[in-house]
């Protein structure tokens, strides 16, 4: 079973990869030994085709896990396509030294979840392949403190598959002010951590402008759809500044709040300065940026804002959001 199911996804691939148009799983289905085998030829029994497609799926997701760039295409008729460019598997040489291993290492050793493990260690095993200095362990212990990004929300790994693979996207986001969840149709750019929660970086294609999601606020099964992107997908920095300013990373103005004694430690880290009042409260002086109100909503009853009155009618919105469920 295991030699035929590597026989298949070779076919599978040496035929994506052969292909200067995008084929359909019709052409597949009929073009691939082992598909025709298994379903026969062309559209069948709707079991068969229904077989043949969860078939088809898990082989063509196996292949992306091994490192094959497969695009979706969508012709003019609606139909939908699939190929492999040349161009877009072919690497050139690679060269590590000691410490870009180690470094390599590290960042696979943060990956707690199973599926992003796998791929790690795969990914791994490349690098060896690839030159990957044979004295050099990327599991070795780098010090006492074990590298960890928490992922607890269902979102993430769809998303992820989605900003990979180039996948519009579709899901229910409720808002901190909104009582209610909205749809939002996306074209994912990039999942990025800020102070322990996720966000995704993306094209909202309703408002038509780029937009910041809180993965925790994410409500309900994210669903793919088919299709190209319609905006140019930014490079890596420029979605981290855009990010770091909706999480508030990026402030251009200063806060005057009220917290009490002994609590709210990450805000005392970010003020520029705290002073005691002795009744149990100090006042402190913070950046203000995008994102502000919602981190200071999450100290709940230890902290008040003071000024600015914008920054106050935000904070006081968000909790009355929150007590209406």
């Amino acid at each position: 079973m295991a030699i035929a199911k590597a026989e298949r996804l070779m076919n599978l691939a040496l035929c994506l990869l052969g292909t200067r148009r995008p084929l359909s799983k019709r052409e597949l289905r009929e073009s691939i030994e082992a598909y025709v085998e298994a379903f026969g030829p062309g559209k069948g029994a709707g079991g068969s085709d229904d077989s043949f497609n969860r078939m088809f799926e898990r082989d063509k997701d196996d292949l992306r896990e091994l490192g094959l760039v497969i695009e979706t295409v969508e012709n003019l008729d609606g139909e939908v396509g699939y190929l492999a460019r040349r161009d877009s598997n072919r690497l050139p040489p690679i060269t590590l030294d000691a410490e870009e291993a180690a470094a390599l290492g590290l960042a696979a050793k943060v990956w707690q979840q199973a599926r992003l493990a796998g791929a790690a260690s795969g990914a791994l095993q490349k690098l060896r392949a690839a030159g990957l200095p044979e004295d050099v362990d990327p599991y070795e212990a780098h010090g006492a403190l074990e590298p960890y990004i928490p992922v607890h929300e269902a979102a993430f790994e769809p998303l992820m598959l989605a900003c990979r693979d180039r996948r519009p996207v579709i899901f229910d986001y409720r808002k901190a002010t909104a009582a209610r969840p909205e749809t939002r149709h996306v074209e994912p750019w990039a999942l990025e951590c800020w102070r322990g929660h996720w966000y995704l970086a993306a094209w909202d294609r309703d408002r038509g402008a780029e937009r910041v999601f809180r993965l925790s606020r994410i409500t309900g099964k994210v669903r793919t759809r088919a299709g190209r992107y319609t905006a140019e997908v930014p490079d890596v920095v420029t979605v981290r500044e855009t990010v770091a300013g909706w999480a508030g990373e990026i402030a251009d103005r200063s806060a005057r709040i009220r917290l009490r004694s002994g609590s709210g430690y990450p805000l005392r880290a970010k003020a520029v300065s705290v002073r005691e009042r002795g009744d149990g409260w100090d006042e402190l002086e913070i950046p203000y940026g995008h994102g502000l109100d919602a981190w200071l909503v999450e100290f709940g009853p230890d902290v008040v804002v003071l000024e600015p009155a914008e920054l106050r009618a935000d904070v006081v919105d968000r909790l009355r959001a929150v007590a209406k469920g």
